[in-house]
């Protein structure tokens, strides 16, 4: 694992990188070597690279936050002397929080988390705890999983994780294998442990110590789950939290469950471009960017990008979210008052973690106080509503806000501040404890304004004296303190006096600097003040953030409600300013309703500069169009409407309006996606690989109240076996998973299965749709017109879609002519009287939709005949006697069936 160390001078205020690390920062970042510096002999030179503080903090947040594949350490010193100050990693950012938190960049909380497996009655168990060390809050949970760790990823991605600890292995297996390929898919940074720290004899002991609460809620947690608890230790170790006594008492144990929210995987992450990524040409792009309207510094913007990972189950809860969405729908002044006030509102959740680790100052809790005295504003501004969800207003918001602004809680926070703080010193940019707060410091004031008025007289005493009233200024030096300076040009009219009564302290270009004996005494007295007061500050802010401390519990709350609220508004704010209007969705339970997307469109491909979306209809119903195969053109759209809806599903779940004109939405507990190549050549898995893996966690995690969505399956090899696994997942996915699927292909034979009803083998409900497109009879032009319509589609068109990429002419025509022989387009093998073919001719017997059909459940059958023979109990000349017959058997039935022929 790469650890990246990077040092600070401490004499210029500046960082240094050397070595391997050097290089790396000079390549990833600067983008020249040329920067980098030899220090030491040719053989043995160092290489070094200076870092300024901007990309200091760049490079920080890109190590930790982006790429999460380093740790980082800083060092501290000069010289020779050097010691480890900062240490981070992309799940415990420790003392670097400060940096990553100082701008609006951070997304989301990192997560760290420890996973240990077993198996059990041949099932693989997994054990998984987790700790969010930035919102103090840990959680653990144990559930079964599939030979591709399906739950696992789905868990990485509802958390956030971003870095996880897993017990050392001797030898590296294929479920080894398949384990790293999750967290590498995921981008999470993953540390082996020894395996003995994986044990669960303390857990319950350490974490008493930890969590709020009594002992006894927690041993449910602990002892239902030991696996789990194992894990749980283990992150205690790594993370060193009980060395810190600050800790104890102050993290939530959460309860987590793999069924609590929709489950995404990495794959449909991608699909549905719900996260920003780097390549995103603007915010728009993806789900997030669009989705972000947020107004507070920050908290809005990291629930969001939790609750697009967490998407709800629950009903009501969904409703209860659309409900309140609703209200700032209709009433934009109610919208626009609550932004207002909400743009106001400092990062809470940061302020909170620094007071909670004493490190806040006078400005962050002049900041928590500026949001409080805010509170009563947007409590008035739900006062204001009193249409028919007045009572959830009432119940979800008002009902905790009128308890935490009242005078036993944060009333007495504001008391404290108004009473501490010299609220008037602040517009002048300096934040200060009141003078009038403590009688000593009082008295340490008075004696210093004092000090200062006798300067002033010796100051105007000495202009006098030197007879340069206007041009003799006193300044404070850090050096000297209070001194005279007057310019080099008036210094020579008083050179003689300045020699017999002052000290001369330094000339230079703007002047000369001097002094006298009652200026040199006094300002030392003042010096001695000043800094009498400053430790009595230092002193007396510490009490402040100490007292401030016993508040958190109130903060986090009203930060939370504050954060929800400004999502919520949010979505408001996004579903009204759109070109064409969202709607809301009518939800109904995964067991009933079905999928229907009225005017439907993608809204982040409708957002882009210069797009005029043509929205289409997705009507998803059980029994008829449950699972739809989508034929047509390339770049005809079928994609971009495949996509959107799942991405009109998400939005739906998360609590958010949809780009629709009417929807109505069963819940859906997973969305899985089959998009776009996925090459991973990079970690050694090809194209058509990666297609396999992700189709093979599909067909395995998949369930009847899931949402599928695949597209283009099967090109990455041969036509024949593209086509052949193609039929087989479509048969599979109809007949056993059952749950409503997008298939867009070009293999058009597949569109046969919209018939195969009359088998008996499926109810499913299978329809045909192909996105239209009109070619025109004479100059042979096609044009797209990305509408979905029923029926299917017989012709890619993929040679008119390359003449659009300007191909050479003589390419295209070849292209035509090659594809005429091989499916036949053309009669031109055929002599006129179309008796006979001609000689060298070659054409192809085209496979029908019967064909394929009574192929297929032919295959079928001798699959499960072979099945079903008692090899372990016949003698081999038997077993072969019997395997002969039915391949002869199926030999017969092939000869004139082209399906079959071409599946032998």
């Amino acid at each position: 694992m790469p650890v990246a160390e990077i040092s600070r001078n401490l004499l210029q205020d500046y960082f240094t990188a050397h070595g391997d690390n050097a290089i790396f920062i000079a390549k990833t970042y600067y983008r020249t070597l040329t920067g980098l510096r030899q220090l030491g002999n040719d053989s043995d030179a160092l290489s070094s690279v200076s870092i300024s503080k901007s990309m200091f903090e760049t490079i920080l947040r890109d190590l930790l936050l982006t790429r999460t594949d380093h740790t980082v350490e800083l060092y501290e010193g000069s010289g020779s002397n050097w010691r480890l100050i900062k240490t981070g990693t992309p799940g415990c950012l420790g003392s670097f929080e400060d940096v990553l938190f100082a701008t609006n960049d951070m997304q989301d909380t990192p997560v760290v988390m420890a996973v240990q497996a077993a198996v059990r009655e041949n099932e693989r168990v997994l054990g998984l705890a987790f700790v969010n060390l930035t919102k103090r809050s840990m959680g653990l949970t144990e559930f079964l999983d599939d030979d591709h760790y399906t739950n696992l990823e789905s868990a990485i991605i509802a958390l956030g994780c971003k870095e996880c600890i897993v017990p050392q292995e001797n030898v590296n297996s294929k479920d080894v294998e398949r384990l790293r390929d999750v967290f590498t898919r995921c981008n999470v940074l993953l540390r082996e442990k020894k395996k003995n720290i994986f044990k669960a004899r303390d857990a319950g002991q350490d974490l008493s110590r930890l969590v709020k609460g009594s002992p006894e809620q927690l041993k449910d947690s602990i002892f239902s789950s030991e696996l789990a608890a194992g894990a749980l230790s283990a992150l205690l170790v790594y993370t060193d939290l009980l060395a810190d006594d600050s800790n104890y008492g102050k993290f939530a144990l959460e309860p987590y469950s793999i069924n609590a929210f929709m489950r995404l995987d990495a794959a449909a992450l991608r699909a549905l471009n719900v996260l920003e990524g780097k390549g995103d040409a603007n915010k728009n792009f993806s789900l997030f960017g669009l989705m972000n309207r947020t107004c507070t510094a920050g908290m809005g913007k990291r629930l969001l990008n939790r609750w697009l990972k967490q998407p709800l189950l629950d009903v009501d809860e969904i409703n209860m979210r659309l409900d309140v969405v609703q209200i700032f729908v209709e009433d934009a002044a109610l919208r626009q008052d609550m932004r207002q006030h909400l743009k106001r509102i400092p990062d809470m959740e940061r302020l909170i973690r620094k007071v909670d680790k004493r490190k806040a100052s006078l400005q962050d809790i002049v900041k928590l106080y500026q949001a409080t005295v805010r509170l009563p504003f947007i409590k008035d501004i739900l006062e204001r509503y009193n249409g028919e969800s007045a009572s959830l207003i009432n119940k979800h918001f008002l009902e905790s806000l009128k308890t935490w602004i009242g005078p036993q809680h944060l009333g007495k926070f504001e008391g404290l501040v108004e009473a501490a703080v010299d609220l008037e010193q602040i517009q002048a940019g300096e934040y200060i404890i009141a003078a009038g707060y403590d009688s000593n410091l009082q008295n340490i004031k008075s004696e210093r304004d004092s000090v200062e008025d006798k300067i002033q007289k010796v100051y105007k005493a000495a202009a006098d004296e030197l007879d340069v009233d206007k041009a003799l200024k006193l300044e404070k030096t850090s050096q000297w303190g209070h001194v005279f300076r007057l310019t080099k040009k008036e210094e020579p009219k008083v050179r003689r006096q300045l020699n017999a009564n002052y000290i001369t302290l330094e000339t230079r270009k703007d002047g000369v600097k001097f002094t006298n004996a009652k200026l040199k005494r006094l300002s030392e007295q003042y010096i001695t003040l000043s800094e009498d007061y400053a430790n009595t500050q230092r002193a007396l802010v510490g009490k402040v953030v100490e007292v401030t401390a016993t508040f958190n519990e109130v903060f986090e709350g009203a930060a939370s409600l504050v954060a929800e609220l400004d999502v919520l508004v949010s979505f408001a704010e996004l579903s009204v300013s759109s070109a064409s209007p969202y709607v809301r969705p009518l939800i109904t339970s995964s067991d009933t309703g079905d999928i229907i997307l009225k005017e439907s469109r993608h809204p982040c491909v409708e957002a882009q500069d210069g797009v005029s979306f043509i929205p289409n209809d997705c009507c998803l119903v059980r029994g008829k169009s449950w699972f739809q195969i989508i034929t047509g053109p390339n770049m005809g759209g079928k994609s971009t409407f495949i996509r959107q809806v799942g991405v009109n599903v998400l939005m739906a779940q998360v609590g958010c309006y949809v780009p629709c004109d009417y929807a109505t939405i069963s819940v859906r507990d997973s969305i899985f996606a089959r998009v776009g190549a996925g090459d991973c050549q990079l970690r050694g898995v090809s194209t058509f690989m990666a297609e396999m893996l992700e189709t093979a966690a599909i067909l395995k995690a998949a369930t009847d109240k899931s949402l599928i969505i695949i597209d283009e399956l099967g090109r990455g090899t041969s036509t024949y076996d593209g086509f052949g696994l193609a039929w087989a997942i479509c048969e599979y996915l109809t007949e056993v998973t059952r749950a409503p699927t997008l298939f867009a292909t070009h293999f058009h034979e597949l569109t046969a299965l919209e018939n195969s009803a009359d088998s008996g083998r499926q109810t499913v409900g299978v329809a045909n749709f192909h996105v239209k497109a009109h070619l025109d009879d004479v100059s042979r032009k096609l044009t797209m017109l990305y509408k979905v319509e029923e029926g299917a589609c017989d012709q890619s068109f993929g040679i008119h879609v390359a003449e659009f990429a300007h191909f050479p002419q003589s390419v295209i025509e070849l292209a035509k002519e090659k594809a005429n022989e091989l499916e036949d387009f053309s009669q031109l093998s055929k002599k006129e009287d179309g008796s006979n073919e001609e000689v060298g001719s070659k054409r192809k017997r085209v496979c029908g939709p019967d064909d394929t059909l009574w192929g297929a459940a032919r295959a079928r059958k001798f699959l499960e005949d072979f099945a079903s023979l008692p090899l372990d109990q016949l003698e081999y000349n038997d077993a072969v006697a019997e395997i002969k017959r039915l391949k002869s058997e199926l030999d017969i039935d092939a000869a004139d069936n082209v399906w079959l022929q071409q599946f032998l």
